[in-house]
């Protein structure tokens, strides 16, 4: 059976940072891509970083230079290095594992609160 959790999560004040991990387990296939999602408040899920196979992290507009996004493909695990945190980056992060043959599966999502 397939897992996928987030940890990480927490309130930090606008400039701080935070560190999200994720861990996939019971992979038995191939893994195409791996990435970070989130929902704001009221607001609908949206990308925020992506490694597809042995490629480089793409990242929403509103968070480049910012994050920094890194897997480990031995391990099947993805970190999210959050810094110079805005108010407006407050949602529930969720991790996602996209694979071939249409499976694709979430985490359970770790709340980030940003405090002006």
């Amino acid at each position: 059976q397939v897992q996928v959790v987030e940890s990480g999560g927490g309130l930090v004040q606008a400039g701080g940072s935070l560190n999200l991990s994720c861990a996939a387990s019971g992979i038995t296939f191939r893994i195409k891509a791996m990435g970070w999602y989130r929902q704001p408040p009221g607001k609908q899920r949206e990308l925020v970083a992506i490694i597809p196979n042995h490629a480089t992290a793409n990242y929403a507009n509103s968070v480049e230079g910012r994050f920094t996004m890194s897997r480990d493909y031995a391990n099947n695990t993805v970190t999210l290095q959050m810094n110079s945190l805005k108010p407006e980056d407050t949602a529930v992060y969720y991790c996602n594992l996209d694979a071939y043959y249409g499976r694709n599966f979430w985490g359970q999502g770790t709340q980030v609160t940003v405090s002006s």
